[in-house]
């Protein structure tokens, strides 16, 4: 280079409005030997540190008992859709059992092939050379029968045993939709339920002492996303800020978690799916609907909204197009923690069932201050824990006239 003050000076001034992150090779070797070592770390030293800083994070994402309804949710994610979330946030996705072409091949109950085409293989090789990634963990973890695991096995070993292998060396795992958080549907209540003993990682249903976790001895930073399924931006904008730094593990956990392990960003603690639910008008003048595809508020056909913490009406579904109650089906409270327990029946009025067997200091209590503040409210005046067989006169589809009841309109402009 001629070391003119000036030719320096137009040299910096052609490079210094290219993206280093995005400069090809021979663009980059060409500006280190024009404008010397020194020069050019000076004049990309900012975008330097942050590549290095913003290094490549390995993920492994693990299937347990579940329907792949969650994986289906992120591959139909956008703005970042999942392929742009990976390149992004500069991540790796090791292992993604829905996602991969292997297969596994077994002779005489042992392993066949290679890596290339069994995908059991792989996961071990990954398991055996890989630590601190992130485990993306989708599904329960069965421990029956009899804590022995065997209610799901994988290329003959059990499930239980893998993820606690993948647990153990995992930086932190982040758990996806309520199979994964708390057992989801696989821990209802059913007569099978105590023999396949499926759990949560960090808790089952909303018992913190049934987590797979505790159960194998595991102490992990655990971020759970609830949700049947869960956003693809839940999942997406969590890991990217886990990636950046932005949520520093596990020293940030305590403040951006709620009592559940969720972010607060999403699942507010002092905010409801109600307090911005588009029907919400309809409420506070007590317009309600008693059969499905009217536009009023689905209140009375047992929408959950006014107990169920989570952004989905300012957040909103399918492309951040609408959400349950929009599209006319009443909110089930699938964010839940216990659910489906511990919001069922779905379509039932909940003034006349309750909450049964929740947390509803956590739950509830919140929900009712908030609606008491914000409409008066219909909903709440009645609204006792009650199962429906504790209500005297209780009726499937009580009306005003069967309970006695002054009218909404009657009764001095109460709602």
């Amino acid at each position: 280079m001629g070391g003119s003050g000036t030719d320096n000076d137009d040299l910096l001034e052609k490079f210094k409005n290219l993206d280093f992150m995005k400069m090809d090779r021979r663009t980059f070797i060409k500006a280190v030997g024009v404008l010397g070592a020194s020069l050019f770390l000076q004049t990309y030293k900012n975008d330097i540190a942050k590549a290095l800083e913003f290094s490549e994070t390995k993920v492994v994402w693990l299937h347990g008992v579940m329907d792949s309804g969650c994986t289906i949710s992120m591959l139909d994610g956008g703005s970042p859709d999942i392929i742009e979330f990976l390149q992004e946030y500069n991540l790796k996705l090791l292992y993604h059992e829905v996602l991969m072409m292997q297969q596994g091949i077994f002779v005489d109950g042992k392993l066949a092939n290679t890596s290339d085409l069994n995908s059991e293989i792989v996961l071990d090789e990954i398991l055996g050379r890989e630590k601190d990634y992130v485990l993306v963990s989708e599904g329960a973890i069965s421990n029956g029968p009899q804590g022995s695991g065997k209610y799901l096995m994988l290329g003959g070993r059990t499930y239980k045993e893998i993820y606690a292998k993948a647990a153990k060396n995992a930086l932190a795992i982040v758990a996806i939709g309520n199979c994964a958080t708390n057992g989801g549907v696989n821990s209802a209540k059913s007569d099978i339920v105590e023999l396949m003993d499926p759990r949560g990682v960090a808790f089952t249903m909303e018992d913190a002492s049934k987590g797979i976790l505790d159960l194998l001895g595991i102490e992990k930073p655990v971020i759970n996303l609830t949700g049947c399924p869960t956003h693809p931006d839940w999942v997406f904008l969590t890991i990217g800020a886990v990636v950046l730094g932005k949520i520093k593990i596990p020293d940030d956990l305590p403040n951006v978690l709620d009592h559940w392990k969720r972010p607060k960003v999403f699942f507010p603690p002092d905010h409801v799916i109600h307090d911005n639910c588009s029907r919400r008008g309809y409420y506070d003048r007590g317009e309600f609907e008693l059969t499905v595809g009217g536009p009023k508020c689905l209140w009375k056909l047992g929408c959950k909204g006014p107990y169920t913490h989570a952004d989905c009406a300012t957040r909103n579904w399918n492309g951040h197009l609408n959400y349950c109650p929009q599209a006319g089906s009443p909110c089930i409270g699938c964010v839940q923690p216990g659910f489906p327990d511990s919001t069922r029946p779905f379509f039932v009025e909940i003034e006349k069932t309750g909450i049964v067997g929740t947390n509803i200091t956590t739950i509830a209590g919140v929900a009712i201050g908030g609606a008491l503040l914000a409409a008066g409210a219909h909903a709440v005046r009645r609204t006792a824990m009650k199962r429906p067989e504790d209500e005297e006169g209780f009726a499937e589809e009580s009306t005003p006239e069967e309970t006695g009841e002054k009218p909404i309109e009657e009764a001095g402009g109460e709602k």
